[in-house]
């Protein structure tokens, strides 16, 4: 494989070094001042295989026994007769469709070749999105295909000639048939009998019931989805795959937990034994998952591959390839037939609130499915919050944001307010602070006698009612904010090809960075604006100069939406910070302020 596919948006991984950077921001504020002070004084995945002693497991699994797959409950029949030969002359397709989907079947394996989501477009192809991934299909496998410990047998699955019948009639070739419905496909060879039968509604979730049986004795065969989606074009796309599986466990706070798990801890052909309630391939924003009718029996197959793409996805006639990972599952019961639903289609909020489990222990859904991060407490509430005001206000997701931006500064200004006047104190008491700190200037910086200055400066501050670290509160209250809109707006498919005045897409970056530029020269503005309450020169400098620019670069790549609500905040936060300088209070400061300003120039 080709490195690895960092993706600034989409990977993990990303929010947690938003997360690092807010950290390391606040901590070298803290730890700066006097520090500056003294020292300005002074001058590649495992190749697919059936599991075998060895294999690594993913994290939390049970291995599979090495020498055979787990046993299956039917016994062969002591001396059955051969069954009669079930087989089709040729391949023919069958297309059942309602007002959400288009899905083609073709008989050769029963197998699915398009599956096409009439409500979600493939923009660079001007088209429909066909969930397929076509490129990865040719070489592992087509969705829906049955996936055995038995390579040989895998294969012959795969290949051979079902009957096809919908509602008991033999289907036309190229017929189309319109939900609801039923279609089955049927085989037998005289030692291998296959029947897969699938049910279709009006909604996402395809009912499945499929059985395999070798020389009359059950086969464990699960239905897969062998390798990626077909939204994925950019090896940053595929790398932000995961196989995830929510297995009844809580989290601390009570929350369902789901285990997620990326490329890089994949191992192709490993064996994850249940309980699932659900299990299958996601990825940013669509999702392929089985929910067994039998949670206890059911069983997860990890599947990691390799396809090769154009270097230049925009030219697929491009002959300069580079090698991506694909992930995929095979699902089904452990007993030999395997019972359940599975829902194919987009991780849209409202969709998968509405498909309820089975044998959970309370009104469980598929929510979790959408991974909302670490803020996913606050994300969630806050997405539905711009939804509600989506349907009922602006109509436009760009101004939804806006919107909710005001409303959230708005609640948070008493804070944010308050952070500002301890601000403004502390810089009206710099001078005093200066006189304590030149007052211990002889002593070093690890002598006892240091403890002294520490006393004297927190009785001034508690004196005069001022916070050290007041004046970072503004941005302390926009953190936990800020992460949670990054979460949402990565993860709201309803953000998907979102437009707002030049950006064509809110969920990635601005085409132009146009917003990252006014977010650099807003907290520019912001931080000059801000009282620096003393601080070194140095240390005022990178406040105000490396910050912004350090923030500017992180936002360079990620969520046009999410440098909405960014620049949007800052703009609210400045003018909060001009009115409060009307203010008697305010006015006070800014003399003050003054004041120090020039007995410094002199």
């Amino acid at each position: 494989m080709n490195g690895d596919f960092q993706n600034p948006q989409q990977e993990p991984g990303s929010e947690k070094r938003l997360l690092l950077a807010f950290a390391l921001t606040f901590l070298v504020l803290l730890v700066s001042q006097p520090l500056i002070t003294k020292y300005a004084k002074q001058g590649e995945p495992a190749p697919e295989q059936k599991p075998a002693t060895g294999s690594v497991q993913p994290a939390g699994a049970t291995p599979t026994p090495a020498a055979q797959p787990p046993a299956v409950s039917s016994a062969p029949a002591a001396a059955q007769a051969p069954a009669a030969a079930v087989q089709a002359a040729s391949e023919q397709e069958t297309v059942v469709e309602n007002d959400l989907y288009r899905i083609t079947f073709t008989n050769r394996g029963a197998q699915v070749k398009s599956w096409v989501l009439k409500k979600h477009m493939d923009k660079p192809r001007g088209k429909p999105l066909d969930l397929v991934n076509h490129v990865a299909a040719e070489t592992h496998g087509y969705p829906l295909a049955l996936w055995t410990y038995d390579e040989g047998l895998r294969q012959k699955l795969s290949q051979a000639l079902y009957v096809a019948s919908a509602e008991g009639d033999t289907p036309a070739a190229g017929a189309t048939l319109k939900a609801p419905a039923a279609l089955s496909f049927a085989y037998s060879d005289g030692e291998t009998v296959v029947r897969k039968t699938f049910r279709f509604g009006h909604t996402y979730v395809v009912e499945v019931e499929t059985s395999v049986q070798e020389k009359g004795s059950a086969v464990q065969a699960y239905l897969e989805w062998p390798a990626s989606f077909g939204d994925e074009t950019q090896p940053v796309q595929y790398a932000a795959a995961q196989i995830a599986w929510y297995n009844g466990e809580r989290n601390w706070h009570g929350a369902d937990k789901v285990e997620r798990l990326a490329f890089k801890k994949v191992s192709g052909g490993n064996t994850l034994p249940g309980p699932f309630f659900w299990a299958g391939l996601t990825d940013q924003y669509f999702g392929a998952v089985f929910i067994p009718d039998d949670p206890g029996s059911a069983a997860l197959v990890t599947l990691h591959r390799e396809i090769e793409i154009p270097k230049d996805p925009g030219n697929p006639q491009s002959k300069e390839l580079q090698k991506v990972p694909v992930l995929g599952v095979a699902a089904g019961d452990t007993r030999g037939v395997t019972r359940g639903r599975w829902f194919v289609g987009p991780k849209a909020v409202d969709v998968l609130d509405s498909i309820h489990l089975r044998g959970a222990q309370s009104e469980a859904d598929l929510r979790n499915l959408v991974d909302f991060g670490f803020f996913g407490v606050l994300a969630r509430p806050l997405f539905l919050w711009l939804k509600w005001t989506h349907e009922h206000w602006a109509g436009n997701w760009g101004w939804d944001i806006v919107i909710l931006t005001v409303i959230i500064n708005l609640a948070l200004m008493p804070l944010r307010i308050s952070g500002m006047k301890s601000a403004m104190k502390m810089q009206r008491l710099a001078p005093q602070i200066k006189a304590i700190q030149e007052k211990y200037k002889k002593y070093s910086f690890n002598d006892p006698r240091k403890a002294e200055m520490n006393q004297e400066m927190t009785a001034l501050y508690k004196k005069e009612g001022a916070n050290p670290v007041g004046g970072c509160f503004p941005m302390l209250l926009q953190f936990p904010f800020l992460v949670a809109f990054y979460s949402m707006l990565t993860a709201a498919i309803e953000l998907r090809h979102a437009p707002w005045l030049w950006v064509q897409d809110l969920s990635a970056a601005d085409p132009y960075r146009i917003l990252p530029i006014l977010l650099i020269a807003s907290m520019f503005v912001l931080q000059k604006a801000t009282p620096t309450a003393g601080m070194d020169p140095m240390q005022a400098k990178m406040m105000t100069v490396m910050m912004p620019v350090m923030f500017g670069f992180i936002s360079w790549s990620l969520a046009a939406g999410l440098s909405v609500y960014w620049v949007a905040s800052n703009i609210l936060a400045l003018g909060q910070q001009l009115v409060l300088y009307r203010t008697k209070f305010g006015r006070e400061m800014k003399a003050q302020m003054e004041k120090h300003a020039r007995k410094k120039a002199k």
